[in-house]
C-alpha cells in the first residue's frame, strides 16, 4: 500500500469521501481507516484534524512501520556511525562493522540498531573503552580485508584487540604476523675466535658464565678456562687438549666426543656430566692442595683415560663400561657403586680406593701397582 498525502474536506456520507478520495488519489477507494488501523463505517466516527488512510481493499498496514522495514531493507547497513573508542573518533558504516566478520562482537553490537543499547556521548558517538592506537588496524581491516599496521604499533597491541573483537581470522594474521617479525633463533656453535674475545674482555677476577651455551666442535686448546661456569653447556667434539680447567664447573655439560688429553681438570666439577667416548689421556685431575675433582654420576663409557692422575677423585656410581683406565693413579680414589664393567685397569694404582658395590665384571686389573684387597671391593 503506497502512501499519497491529501488534505479535504470532510461532508457528506462516507460513500461521498471515498469518491471524493477515489477522483483525488485516482484510485478505487473502498476501505478508510483511521491512524491506529481501525476500520472506519460511519463518518460521524471521524474527528477535526484525523489521519485518514484508504484503500482499494488492502487490509490495513502502517505506513511508518513499512518505512522503516524498506530502510532496513535497503539502507539501514549503510548508515553513518561515530564510534568514540577511548577518547578518540572513528566514522565508519554500519556496513563496514557487520559485513565482513558478521560473527564478532562489532557485528552483533550494530546489526541492528539499539539492540544491544549501546551508551553514546554528547555528539552521539558510541562509546567504547578500548585503545584507539589498536582499534585504527581492525577498523581498516574491516573495509578493505587487508592487515595493515603503522611502524611504531606493537602487534601484540592489535592481536589483543583482535581477540577481544572476536575477529578470529584477523587474530589468526596477526599471528604469523608476529611470529615472522622475531629473529630466528641463533643456535650455531660459538667459534674460538667469538669466544676468545670474551675471555680478553673479562677481568681476570670475574666468573665467566656460559652455561647452556653451545661450544659444540670448536677449538679450544691451551686455553685458561678455569674458574669458568660450562653447566649444561654443549662441548661435544670439542678440542679441549692442553687447556687448563681447573676448577671449571662442567656439571651436565656434554662432552661426548670430545678430546681433553694432557687437559688440566684439578678440582673440576664434572656431576653427571656425558663424556661418553671422549679422550682424557694423561689429564692431571690432582690438586695438591687436597681439592678433589667430582665427576659422580658421570657417564664414561668408553672413555681413554690413559695414564691421568687421579688421585682421590670421586667417580662414585659413575659409568665406566668399556673405559681405558691404563696406568692410571687412583690412590684414595672414591668408586663405589661405579660401573666398571670390562674396564682396562691394568698398571693402575689403586691404594686405598673405594670399590665398595662396584661393577668389576670383566675388568681387566693386571700389573697392579699394589695388591687390590678384598676388603676395598666388598660392600
Amino acid at each position: 500500500m503506497s502512501t499519497i498525502q491529501i488534505v479535504v474536506a470532510v461532508y457528506g456520507t462516507l460513500s461521498d469521501l471515498l469518491s471524493v478520495a477515489s477522483n483525488k488519489l485516482g484510485i478505487r477507494a473502498s476501505n478508510l481507516y483511521n491512524g491506529k488501523g481501525g476500520l472506519i463505517d460511519d463518518i460521524a466516527l471521524i474527528r477535526d484534524d484525523d489521519v485518514l488512510y484508504v484503500s482499494e481493499g488492502d487490509a490495513f498496514v502502517d505506513p511508518q512501520s513499512e518505512g522503516k522495514a524498506a530502510e532496513d531493507r535497503s539502507g539501514s547497513h549503510t548508515d553513518w556511525l561515530t564510534l568514540n573508542i577511548g577518547g578518540r573518533l572513528f566514522t565508519t558504516t554500519r556496513s563496514t562493522l557487520v559485513s565482513k566478520e558478521p560473527d564478532s562482537m562489532l557485528a552483533h553490537m550494530f546489526r541492528e540498531k539499539d539492540v544491544w543499547g549501546n551508551k553514546q556521548d554528547e555528539r552521539g558517538a558510541y562509546l567504547i573503552d578500548r585503545s584507539p592506537e589498536y582499534f585504527e588496524p581492525i577498523l581498516n581491516y574491516l573495509r578493505h580485508g587487508q592487515l595493515i599496521v603503522n611502524e611504531g604499533i606493537n602487534l601484540l597491541g592489535v592481536l589483543e584487540e583482535a581477540r577481544f573483537f572476536g575477529i578470529e581470522r584477523l587474530a589468526e594474521q596477526l599471528e604469523v604476523a608476529i611470529k615472522n617479525s622475531h629473529p630466528p633463533e641463533d643456535h650455531s656453535p660459538i667459534s674460538r675466535k667469538e669466544f676468545v674475545r670474551f675471555l680478553l674482555a673479562t677481568p681476570t677476577k670475574s666468573e665467566l658464565r656460559c652455561q647452556g651455551l653451545n661450544f659444540s666442535g670448536a677449538d679450544l686448546s691451551r686455553l685458561d678456562l678455569r674458574y669458568i661456569n660450562f653447566k649444561m653447556a654443549n662441548l661435544s667434539r670439542c678440542n679441549l687438549s692442553q687447556a687448563n680447567l681447573c676448577c671449571s664447573n662442567l656439571e651436565r655439560a656434554d662432552l661426548s666426543g670430545a678430546n681433553l688429553d694432557g687437559a688440566n681438570l684439578q678440582g673440576v666439577k664434572m656431576l653427571c656430566s656425558n663424556a661418553e667416548g671422549a679422550s682424557l689421556k694423561g689429564c692431571n685431575f690432582e690438586d695438591p692442595s687436597g681439592l678433589k675433582a667430582n665427576l659422580e654420576g658421570a657417564n664414561l663409557k668408553g672413555v681413554d683415560m690413559e695414564g691421568s692422575q687421579m688421585t682421590g677423585i670421586n667417580l662414585r656410581v659413575a659409568t665406566l663400561k668399556n673405559a681405558k683406565l691404563k696406568n692410571c693413579n687412583l690412590r684414595g680414589a672414591t668408586l663405589a657403586g661405579t660401573d666398571l664393567e670390562n674396564c682396562d685397569l691394568s698398571g693402575c694404582d689403586l691404594q686405598e680406593a673405594n670399590l665398595r658395590g662396584s661393577n668389576v665384571k670383566g675388568a681387566i686389573f693386571e700389573e697392579m701397582l699394589t695388591p687390590l684387597h678384598m676388603s676395598q671391593s666388598v660392600r
